[in-house]
């Protein structure tokens, strides 16, 4: 039986006057596209924040490989990269600084910063802006930059908050591109989206969060199979209607 890499178990999240997450437990395996999905305030940023050891649970574990990553977090740290929303690039570095101080920061060698560098900037497709600031990328650019940061240290889980958020349609699917790519390396994927139809093209299976509970987990084809929906946006729509 196929192990999960990361196991969400049990957990919960509690602010003063909020239970964000109620009780939260799902599987994510190795080399799948896994997407949250749910309106805002259902939950979906608070778990992704909590995988990314952001923030605290309440309650509840994590286990990584089959351990917990409350156990040894900086070991656990070493295999997620952390793409976020809003670009937090440092604006007095160069671009090329930024990748080698992520790479320094892993404590990766100087021989294997340089040759991960090379290749990552060979495919976003990035030589021309090495040497200038943040401040020149366009939105899109700024998004291929903040994944390449991401990968610098070879992680075997990489989180992607809104990766396309704002972006002209031709820049999102091209950042697709670059996602499916990671899942043929073996890479895993926890996507965060509002797009229904990124979540549809892009993930093995979807969870859908409401009010802090699993509402269904579920490959896009077979929710689309089950609710008679020829999209998930469809299916979405429906499930907001029942409730």
């Amino acid at each position: 039986m196929l192990q999960p890499l990361l196991r969400i178990c049990n957990i919960k999240k509690r602010y003063a006057t909020k239970e964000a997450l109620k009780d939260v437990s799902l599987d994510i395996y190795k080399g799948e596209i896994f997407s949250l999905l749910g309106v805002n305030g259902a939950g979906k940023s608070t778990l992704s924040s909590i995988i990314a050891t952001l923030h605290p649970p309440t309650s509840g574990d994590i286990l990584f490989q089959g351990e917990s990553i409350y156990k040894n977090l900086t070991a656990y740290r070493f295999q997620l990269g952390f793409c976020p929303q809003r670009p937090n690039l440092n604006s007095l570095l160069t671009l090329e600084d930024n990748l080698l101080f992520a790479g320094r920061y892993y404590g990766m060698s100087e021989e294997a910063i340089h040759e991960r560098m090379d290749y990552l900037v060979r495919q976003f497709d990035l030589a021309f802006y090495l040497p200038q600031k943040a401040s020149v990328l366009s939105g899109g650019y700024k998004q291929r930059f903040m994944l390449a940061r991401s990968l610098m240290h070879n992680p075997q889980i990489v989180l992607l908050d809104e990766p396309t958020v704002g972006l002209d349609p031709h820049i999102r699917r091209q950042l697709w591109e670059h996602i499916k790519l990671l899942k043929q390396q073996g890479v895993t994927v926890l996507l965060t989206t509002h797009y229904l139809d990124e979540a549809e093209q892009l993930s093995d299976r979807v969870c859908i969060l409401d009010q802090g509970v699993i509402k269904l987990i579920d490959t896009p084809a077979k929710l689309m199979e089950d609710f008679k929906e020829k999209n998930l946006e469809d299916v979405f729509l429906q499930l907001l209607k029942q409730d």
